[in-house]
């Protein structure tokens, strides 16, 4: 014997009234309840569709459809105040600043190297009082971190270490920037004097833009340009070298008078007021 199953029918679980409505047999008068139900029904439609507007779109997070960097958020409003806070909240470091300042231009010239131009900065910090030294940080690779080194200077007063570094900004420079972030590294000093805690913000900070800028041109992140490597340049293992520079060159000598010596030729000296001509 044959037995036939009714199959389900998505208007199941609804009841006689529901059902009337959707399939429009029977007029359901207004009224309040009515009312309530449309007015609940509406608000869920609308309001689903107002979510699915504000949520961001695949397309505009890869930066697929946006050549630009156009986040809201502007690193320059965060990074300026740590780049250069008040000279009341910090008088030493403004005075390690215009030392650093001095140091730079009696040093500084077309021909000299970075290594010897911060050796004698560091000299001359030491000269003016100052604990200063070059610092050389060196780690290994492991983990997806690839291995560097660098140099930089760093001043130490009671338990405050400074850093400076004087080629700050062009450490940060990435292919093809966008906009926002070329006016962030027109915000970067070329000579960095700070605190090490608001260099670790500093660095994250930028580090983040440069993540977002070459997310939009579709480029990838390269690894010395990752926030972990970066941090390294800082923050790694480091060894602090005090010893005196070597010393400079001497300058070039002053032009002096050039004194001309002529002697003749063909003829003797004249010795009692007779020349005598030679012929041989």
């Amino acid at each position: 014997m044959a037995v036939f199953v009714r199959s389900k029918r998505v208007t199941d679980p609804l009841d006689d009234r529901v059902k009337a409505r959707i399939v429009g047999r029977d007029s359901v008068p207004v009224g309040s309840d009515a009312e309530e139900e449309s007015s609940c029904l509406s608000d869920l439609v609308f309001g689903f569709l107002e979510d699915r507007a504000e949520a961001p779109t695949f397309e505009m997070e890869s930066g697929s459809e946006n050549d630009d960097d156009s986040s809201p958020f502007d690193p320059r409003e965060v990074v300026a105040p740590l780049l250069y806070p008040s000279a009341i909240v910090d008088r030493y470091r403004t005075l390690l600043i215009s030392h650093v300042s001095k140091a730079v231009i009696s040093f500084a010239c077309p021909r000299s190297n970075k290594a010897a131009l911060r050796r004698n900065v560091a000299a001359m910090l030491r000269d003016l009082g100052h604990n200063a030294a070059v610092c050389r940080t060196k780690w290994d690779g492991s983990g997806g971190l690839t291995a560097g080194n660098y140099e930089f200077i760093d001043v130490l007063r009671s338990d405050t270490r400074y850093i400076v570094d004087l080629d700050f900004s062009g450490e940060f420079e990435i292919a093809r920037p966008t906009d926002q972030y070329n006016l962030l590294l027109q915000t970067l000093p070329r000579v960095f004097v700070g605190r090490s805690e608001d260099l670790k913000k500093i660095v994250k900070l930028i580090c983040d833009a440069a993540k977002s800028s070459l997310k939009s041109r579709s480029l990838h992140l390269p690894p010395w340009r990752k926030n972990r490597y970066m941090q390294n340049k800082w923050f790694g293992p480091c060894r602090r070298t005090a010893a005196p520079s070597p010393p400079l060159p001497p300058p070039p000598p002053t032009p002096t008078a050039v004194t001309v010596k002529c002697r003749s030729v063909g003829f003797d000296a004249v010795s009692d007021g007779r020349f005598i001509v030679r012929t041989r």
